[in-house]
């Protein structure tokens, strides 16, 4: 059967879209069952993340496939359907294959080559075999994708792209700060792109290093993985680590702001909120004179962690990912040339992805068409087996396999041919004019 994607992604659809149709964890069990109970799909995979949310499926046919997995999106996420008029997107059988494979290999990101989304990949089929929707298709289709993740950034430079962020990034705070040593630095985010931050800075000889999360656990792994001073802490203590800090770096997975302008101004009278009272750990004492040394914002999250209003605070400095790309551009080549190479890895996988589903669509035929050879070489055999009878079994041993070679090279060249024009989704007319040529029975598709 048939594979179709269908989703909505940050290219065509605002933030605020994307967040409707997010899922969270308690809701993947519901969803699964919405998913399977549709009459079109036969396997199902959704890739839910803070830039897209897709579902992967195999199903019956295209039209009634493309209905029944619009319909799932609108009903799950309680989304009416002319929202999605504009933003949604299908791709279908190879198309889908080299989209799942462009967005695991980190080539279909805002910031390219971004480390989180192949494990998103990975745990999105994991999720997806765990509520019983995945099958020998999908399975196949995401170990491909996978598969042309780690090899992008095994053979190419594409997963150094985000390390280049960083350190244009840190270039840009060197400049307004005049030199990161023994600066104070504030992490926000535990995730691949923030322990990429925290392990760059640090090695550009930063001082105390703090690292927040919602989840304390994930920021002491990636304290522990930073080394020296590093400290982490619950995203609670934003406000006073922000009025200790002369850097910020935001790097969450939120679909909206987590810092925003009250906090910094808050930040920036020492620890203050914006009525004139200042935070102490949580606790409110008289404000003290907003501090006078600069504060650099470095925002690495799409979509975007902190409010581009903060940029209008005196003595605040606030780039984001479209200002570090116009700092990469100034630098000389994009990531095009790298871009490409990704590319060529998608579309070799692609062309494994088709083989192996034409190998397994046909296994059956071609299977069937050796066990009728197989057949009439066996019924020969015995129509001579009074000529024969004088053989020895040496002799009789070399009959068979003679007559046996004879008809495996008989049926050489037409399964060959049948392999070539037999596309994983294409006419199966070839098929069937062979199958009525040898009276064999061709087998449904599935």
């Amino acid at each position: 059967m048939p594979i179709l994607a269908m989703g909505v992604s940050y290219r065509r659809a605002p933030v605020e879209l994307l967040e409707r149709l997010s899922f969270v964890e308690d809701e993947y069990p519901k969803a699964y069952r919405r998913l399977m109970e549709l009459d079109a799909v036969r396997e199902g995979a959704i890739l839910s993340t803070c830039n897209r949310a897709e579902v992967f499926a195999e199903v019956t046919t295209y039209h009634a496939g493309f209905l029944d997995l619009k319909r799932f999106l609108c009903e799950s996420r309680d989304v009416p359907p002319e929202e999605l008029a504009e933003p949604l997107y299908s791709h279908y059988e190879d198309d889908a294959a080299d989209h799942l494979f462009s967005v695991a290999a980190g080539i279909d990101s805002m910031v390219v080559g971004e480390p989180q989304v192949l494990a998103q990949v990975r745990r999105a089929y994991g999720r997806a075999e765990s509520e019983g929707a995945g099958g020998p298709m999908l399975s196949a289709l995401f170990r491909g994708a996978i598969r042309a993740g780690k090899r992008a950034r095994a053979e190419t430079n594409i997963g150094a792209s985000p390390s280049a962020f960083i350190e244009a990034g840190a270039d840009l705070a060197e400049q307004a700060l005049g030199g990161l040593a023994a600066k104070s630095i504030l992490v926000v985010g535990a995730g691949g792109m923030a322990a990429l931050a925290a392990r760059h800075l640090r090695e550009r000889g930063a001082g105390h290093i703090r690292i927040l999360n919602r989840s304390v656990e994930r920021a002491q792994r990636v304290a522990q993985q930073t080394g020296g001073a590093s400290e982490p802490g619950h995203l609670d203590l934003l406000v006073p680590a922000m009025a200790r800090a002369d850097m910020v770096v935001s790097s969450t997975g939120a679909a909206g702001v987590i810092i925003a302008t009250a906090s910094v101004h808050a930040a920036r009278s020492d620890g203050a909120s914006p009525d004139g009272a200042s935070l102490d750990g949580g606790r409110l004492r008289p404000s003290h004179q907003a501090r006078q040394r600069p504060l650099f914002l470095l925002d690495l999250a799409v979509p975007r962690d902190i409010d581009p209003g903060v940029a209008a605070i005196p003595g605040v400095h606030l780039v984001d990912i479209d200002d570090l790309k116009d700092a990469l551009a100034s630098r000389g080549p994009d990531l095009a040339t790298e871009m490409d190479r990704v590319r060529e890895i998608v579309a070799e996988e692609v062309r494994r992805f088709a083989a192996w589903r034409r190998a397994a669509r046909l296994a059956p035929l071609i299977r069937a068409l050796r066990e009728r050879g197989d057949q009439i070489k066996r019924a020969e055999l015995d129509r001579a087996a009074s000529r024969l009878a004088d053989l020895t079994d040496r002799e009789r041993e070399a009959v068979e396999v003679l007559a046996g070679g004879i008809v495996a090279k008989f049926l050489h060249q037409p399964i060959v041919r049948l392999k070539e024009h037999s596309g994983p989704s294409g006419s199966d007319s070839y098929a069937r004019v062979l199958a009525d040529l040898f009276g064999v029975e061709l087998p449904p598709r599935g």
